[in-house]
């Protein structure tokens, strides 16, 4: 480890940002070497006399640029420049959008190995996969498609299953069957800003019902459903975004139960639902006269894939949707549902679920470990953080102070369907950063929710 302890007083700029600029001007000077290990961030923080947070920053601002790399439990060092692209390489990967909750992304060199090889066996038939193809899915991939909803014990029969190109549309194609603009539609009092999207889309009013600490309750439910005429309930019970709290399975029996006296349908985002090995039965299981079932593989496989498994009531009302589907999508991509069906198939998905479970575990356990007690609210097995936020914080100053983190932080504005939103925040712990930045960027957290907006400042 170097002894290595930059002069700040030569920039104007924030103390994080010359932090990174003098890593760099080192680097080229050939007072860095690739492989060199940078000091502990506290140490640097007292030899600099300036706040933890600020070298914090600075380092994530080093690695953001490809100077430095963090690994796990040995400290930040000197990174390799990145590679320039290939001769004639004309892909160029997109930002990645924080926005969205994020699984963690596999590292595991023999489960990538796995899914390159899913990848170019599916490849071969890359002509065919080119083609134009019905709407629904073909037999083998409603097959893979019926092996993959086992997991939550439920065997729909064929006529009844179709594949989609993701939950949104299969969203939107569901609420527009099922209503008509001007008409209600129930959901959680606090939802994903998915359904609010598309509910504003086709014109429909979205109402929030009442939540416990067991999800929405059925006398708010009993009630909306005599006040409002509702045409349909929108619930996401597992490990819910962004509360991640989980509707228990008595809970879920006593929903279903007035949904069935008011006959009002269930449109079950069950997004998360295959996180859990050991999960509670799906409404689709417990009233699936009566829901609508979308099994999205963007949380538990990969979001890039576009597709999800979509369960009628009944073969009848599959029909319409099919038709509404095909007049707006055409077709799911047929490359990437063979790729999802190859990796069902072959275990690759059931590998990458296991990964995905393992990793957001112990990505909360580190949570855990370094914000302060009780300062947010999880599910061991999320992966991500519902944050109310300390009085001196309100959610635009706090978003503002954690930029430069690398965190994808959405405020409670997204996710409230009536009413004022709360001073709250969520976190999402997953996506491309690593277990040691994600370290660093908890630690600068920590701080922000134990100081003031002035005091955490200060230093930067």
């Amino acid at each position: 480890m170097l002894a290595w302890t930059p002069d700040l007083s030569l920039s104007d700029l924030p103390r994080y940002l010359a932090i990174a600029d003098a890593i760099a001007l080192d680097v080229r000077a050939g007072r860095l070497a690739v492989g060199d290990r940078l000091p502990p961030q506290r140490k640097l923080a007292q030899r600099l006399a300036v706040d933890f947070t600020t070298v914090a920053r600075g380092y994530v601002e080093a690695q953001k640029r490809g100077l430095v790399e963090s690994r796990v439990g040995q400290g930040t060092f000197i990174s390799l420049p990145r590679p320039r692209s290939a001769p004639g390489r004309t892909h160029v990967p997109s930002p990645v959008d924080l926005s969205m909750n994020l699984p963690p992304e596999p590292d595991d060199p023999d489960l990538l190995g796995r899914m390159s090889a899913g990848l170019a066996e599916v490849g071969r038939d890359l002509v065919g996969l080119l083609r134009y193809q019905g709407f629904g899915g073909a037999q083998a991939d409603k097959d893979a498609a019926s092996n993959w909803l086992g997991r939550r014990a439920l065997v729909p029969s064929h006529d009844r299953l179709l594949v989609t190109p993701g939950a949104h549309p299969a969203l939107l194609g569901i609420f527009g069957l099922l209503a008509r603009p001007g008409d209600t539609i129930l959901c959680e009092a606090v939802t994903y800003p998915g359904c609010r999207s598309i509910a504003a889309q086709l014109g429909l009013n979205l109402v929030g019902l009442e939540m416990d600490e067991d999800g929405v309750t059925p006398d708010a439910l009993a009630e909306a459903c005599r006040r409002h005429a509702p045409k349909a309930l929108y619930l996401n019970p597992t490990l819910h975004n962004p509360t991640t709290l989980t509707i228990s399975e008595p809970r879920r029996e006593a929903l279903a139960s007035v949904a069935r006296r008011h006959r009002l349908p269930i449109v079950e985002d069950d997004a998360y639902g295959f996180i859990p090995a050991h999960g509670p039965a799906p409404f689709a299981a417990i009233a699936p006269d009566l829901t609508w079932h979308i099994a999205g593989l963007a949380k538990c496989i990969g979001a890039g894939l576009r597709a999800a498994y979509v369960v009628a009531p009944e073969a009848k009302q599959a029909w319409p949707f099919a038709a509404a589907m095909r007049a707006a999508n055409i077709m799911a991509s047929p490359l990437t549902v063979a790729l999802a069906t190859r990796w069902i198939e072959d275990g690759t998905a059931d590998a990458i679920l296991r990964f995905i479970r393992q990793e957001a575990i112990a990505r909360q356990q580190l949570a855990a470990e370094i914000l302060p007690p009780n300062s947010f609210k999880a599910d061991p097995l999320a992966f991500n953080l519902w944050v109310p936020l300390p009085e001196a914080w309100t959610r635009s100053s706090f978003i503002g102070h954690m930029r430069a983190t690398g965190l994808g932080i959405v405020a409670s504005d997204a996710f409230t369907v009536e009413g004022a939103p709360p001073e709250s925040v969520r976190i999402c712990l997953g996506g491309p950063l690593p277990r040691e930045r994600l370290r660093s960027a908890l630690e600068f957290m920590a701080h922000t929710l134990d100081g003031t907006p002035a005091a955490t400042s200060t230093f930067l």
